[in-house]
């Protein structure tokens, strides 16, 4: 880790040199693979006010100045929860939560502004000390939530619209956005909202590529929650990812979890069916946090990813014809070896398909040759009916599937398709 970030210095600021001693070549590469991949893409980072305040905080604000510095357009939500409690308390007003959401009362709503601001303003006097702008705006319109199920929930408010033309025109500047936990409305009503929904929708809303939660609540760990059988569990028994639905299931199976927990699986699903690929919970307290989680392929959190086989499923008898149909033009080019719909049906079990529309646009097989291998076989696309991206999400679901089976390695079998194979 300690490599990383020195690495990333170098570059940051002109002094890197290639015949530095005792650097892995492999980490200089990968930093440079991403920080070119990334490259003028949006980071959304969430971070929990008891990240703010933690001593480590200082050097995970480093890593984020880093991360504008290598050209990655970050912005940034404080989150204020804790301090709102304790600014609350100081002065004797009450504001109980329903289902983890704070009644804020009118009388509340000024020391609930004070503990939102105070923390985006600590964010910014940090940046300011790397000489990097920071800046808070009103960008965000929210209404109130009203009256929901008997509770009046008064001050507290949700998204209603965001000016991203305006946040966009910060970003060209060089300057780094904060965002306080408060919306206005149109006639200029401050109310208290969610920064955890908040982010999720400005990285919506930005096209974001990578959503962070920097939480205090340490790993999700699979000991912890009831989780189901598919899910990604490390050495160290960390949940490393989920798709949406894995996400959903863990908050479903597990009602009696942190509700705080629950909305950031929650907001996560929601970046990611909103378009962003990509949504990390990570410990904001761990020194490095950031960089090990962008910068190495195990990350360090758990990362919520949009599933690319959800229009993938098993192979039914009655997709086989549709099925030879795809492959028959590969066939007769000597590209695929001749099948029938029989040969399918014999090995069943190894095919999937890939359907748009109910039509099916791809196919593949995994079939086992015992050993720890296996054969990726039959990999199709019919192009002309929206299978461009078919034959990749095919192919990734395959290796998935020989991975979760516990393969040491998969292989293919071809005489024109190598170079495509390659390439992945």
């Amino acid at each position: 880790m300690k490599d990383i970030v020195q690495v990333l210095s170098w570059i940051v600021f002109g002094k890197y040199f290639v015949h530095t001693v005792g650097m892995a070549v492999h980490i200089i590469r990968d930093i440079f693979s991403y920080a070119d991949r990334f490259q003028g893409s949006v980071f959304v980072i969430q971070i929990d006010y008891d990240v703010i305040a933690h001593p480590s905080f200082p050097m995970v604000l480093q890593d984020l100045v880093l991360l504008h510095q290598i050209g990655i357009r970050v912005v940034l939500v404080p989150g204020a929860r804790s301090h709102i409690d304790e600014i609350l308390q100081r002065y004797g007003i009450d504001c109980p939560k329903v289902n983890g959401v704070r009644v804020s009362s009118a009388e509340a709503i000024p020391f609930i502004k004070m503990a939102a601001f105070d923390a985006a303003n600590r964010v910014m006097t940090l940046l300011s000390r790397h000489r990097v702008t920071g800046i808070i705006g009103n960008w965000v319109r929210s209404r109130g939530l009203g009256v929901i199920d008997g509770v009046d929930y008064e001050e507290s408010g949700k998204v209603d619209a965001i000016s991203i033309d305006l946040i966009s025109s910060v970003l060209d500047d060089g300057l780094v956005p904060i965002f306080p936990c408060i919306g206005w409305s149109l006639i200029g009503r401050p109310y208290n909202i969610s920064s955890v929904e908040l982010a999720a929708q400005l990285s919506i809303d930005l096209k974001a590529a990578k959503l962070f939660y920097l939480t205090s609540m340490g790993e999700l760990k699979a000991g912890e929650y009831k989780v189901t059988a598919d899910t990604h569990v490390d050495g160290e028994g960390r949940i490393s990812r989920l798709h949406p639905e894995q996400a959903e299931a863990l908050i479903a199976d597990n009602p009696d979890c942190d509700q705080y927990v629950k909305s950031v699986l929650g907001c996560s699903v929601q970046a990611c069916r909103g378009g962003v690929d990509r949504a990390h919970i990570v410990d904001g307290r761990r020194n490095g946090v950031i960089l090990e989680e962008v910068f190495t392929n195990q990350g360090v959190g758990t990362m919520v990813h949009f599933s690319p086989f959800e229009s993938l499923r098993p192979m039914e008898a009655s997709d086989a014809p549709a099925m030879i149909r795809i492959m028959q033009a590969a066939m007769d080019k000597g590209v695929l070896v001749q099948r029938s719909v029989e040969d399918l049906l014999q090995k069943q079990d190894d095919w999937v398909v890939c359907a748009a529309d109910d039509h099916i646009v791809g196919c593949g097989a995994l079939h086992e040759w015992g050993e720890g291998s296996a054969e990726v076989a039959g990999l199709a696309a019919d192009c002309e009916k929206g299978g461009n991206k078919a034959g990749d999400r095919v192919l990734n679901y395959l290796i998935d599937r020989a991975m979760q089976r516990g393969l040491d390695s998969v292989f293919v079998l071809t005489t024109q398709a190598a170079d495509w194979f390659a390439q992945h």
